[in-house]
């Protein structure tokens, strides 16, 4: 099969229509969830972007590489070794094509970029975060480009990435040979713009230049709950077209599609019930909407609550392109293709996250939690997927089994620096 994995960027859990939103209608992928599989407990491999990317380039725990550490990435010295296998290294070498368009977060130039980490084409950016008309990044320069090179185009990012997608889908109508496309939007990522707030763009720039990059990135005097449906909305509509271009090129009946965040929803998101936002490893900050669809294979209107998170998806779509995961670097996640195409149950294992003054790993319905103040919780995520009636002093065995199991993974990954 073909792949598109599409991925959001701080898009909440209930920001969808499908998803419980009040305010904000998403038909094109409320219809894709009605297409295929909607999972309820969909989970990032991370609480923030780059750690995220990593668990699902990698099908491993960020903390197993040294850029996993950072949380996010943000200097030019971290990023995605290069000699590290990933999810497009191994299908090329089955036999695939492979594209990355969007937003990387794995690393800078000249060390690190997707064309060094197993994908034949890029055109996106690479850091965290930009201005969506002059394509201003966190590091305060233009961060648009084509492969290696600057690539020059002031309109609207999501439009320019979208017409990049659908272009790509439909060149590779008659080639022959099957095809990955990792297609990573930064909406509704901050700053918050849509296409009709140029002039706005261009303040925002304008600070950039003057040297206030991350003051302007993060926009908090800017933004609404309006203006975030329609960056959703507008999401939507994009991703709509993507599909559209798949339909009529003929590929859509074996290409697999799928949908997810690469964390929790931010200021503006909708995650009621869930508690946290990204950067925390509450629900809110990890649980994100999550669909597949494959129409060749996969029966369409179900609804799982199954536990998955990014790894899991690398396991099983490498599981599915006929390729093999590299023995030096075991993967930490588990394919879901037997309970996919077969029935069979989902692998019991645990989902485990870590990041810096959070801990938290789930085990079936209950959930052990350590916050910033390191505090231990305990929680039946099936009764109380708010996080708050905690079960800790009444299930004080069950506590200590669970925060074992974590220690017992953390003890396998590299340490924090000091700083």
């Amino acid at each position: 099969p073909n792949i598109l994995f599409i991925l959001a960027d701080d898009l909440g859990w209930a920001d969808l229509s499908s998803y419980g939103a009040p305010h904000i209608r998403t038909p094109h992928l409320d219809r894709l969830a009605a297409q295929g599989v909607r999972f309820t407990d969909g989970y990032s491999g991370s609480a923030t972007c780059s750690p995220t990317r990593f668990s699902l380039y990698t099908g491993r725990f960020p903390g197993r590489t040294r850029g996993g550490l950072a949380e996010p990435i943000g200097n030019r010295t971290q990023g995605l070794d290069p000699d590290h296998p990933t999810l497009a290294s191994l299908l090329k070498r089955a036999g695939y094509d492979t594209a990355l368009i969007g937003k990387w977060h794995c690393g800078w130039l000249p060390d690190y970029s997707p064309t060094k980490s197993g994908w034949d084409e890029f055109f996106g950016n690479f850091g965290g975060a930009l201005e969506y008309f002059s394509k201003l990044g966190q590091l305060g320069d233009y961060d648009l480009y084509e492969g290696d090179a600057t690539y020059k185009d002031l309109r609207y990012y999501t439009t320019i990435l979208t017409e990049r997608a659908a272009d790509y889908i439909s060149g590779r109508r008659h080639q022959g040979r099957p095809w990955l496309l990792n297609l990573n939007f930064t909406t509704p990522h901050w700053p918050w713009l849509t296409e009709e707030d140029e002039e706005q763009g261009a303040e925002i720039a304008a600070k950039i230049r003057s040297g206030d990059v991350l003051g302007a990135l993060l926009h908090h005097d800017g933004g609404s709950v309006e203006k975030y449906t329609e960056m959703v909305q507008d999401l939507d509509a994009s991703i709509g077209r993507v599909l559209a271009a798949l339909r009529r090129s003929g590929q859509e009946e074996n290409t697999i599609v799928v949908f997810a965040s690469d964390n929790g929803g931010e200021r503006f998101s909708y995650q009621w019930p869930l508690s946290g936002a990204k950067s925390s490893l509450l629900e809110g900050g990890i649980r994100v909407p999550t669909i597949l669809r494959w129409p060749a294979r996969v029966d369409g209107r179900q609804v799982s609550h199954q536990p998955v998170y990014s790894p899991d998806w690398t396991a099983t779509l490498l599981e599915l392109g006929g390729a093999r995961p590299d023995p030096a670097y075991p993967l930490d996640g588990h394919s879901l293709a037997g309970y996919l195409l077969r029935g069979e149950r989902v692998p019991a294992r645990d989902l485990f996250w870590r990041v810096r003054g959070n801990r938290a790993l789930r085990r079936g319905d209950h959930k052990y939690y350590r916050d910033a103040q390191g505090r231990d919780h305990l929680y039946d995520l099936a009764a109380d997927p708010r996080e708050q009636a905690d079960l800790a002093t009444t299930r004080p065995a069950l506590l200590a089994d669970l925060k074992s199991a974590w220690e017992r993974t953390d003890r396998t990954l590299l340490p924090y620096s000091a700083a």
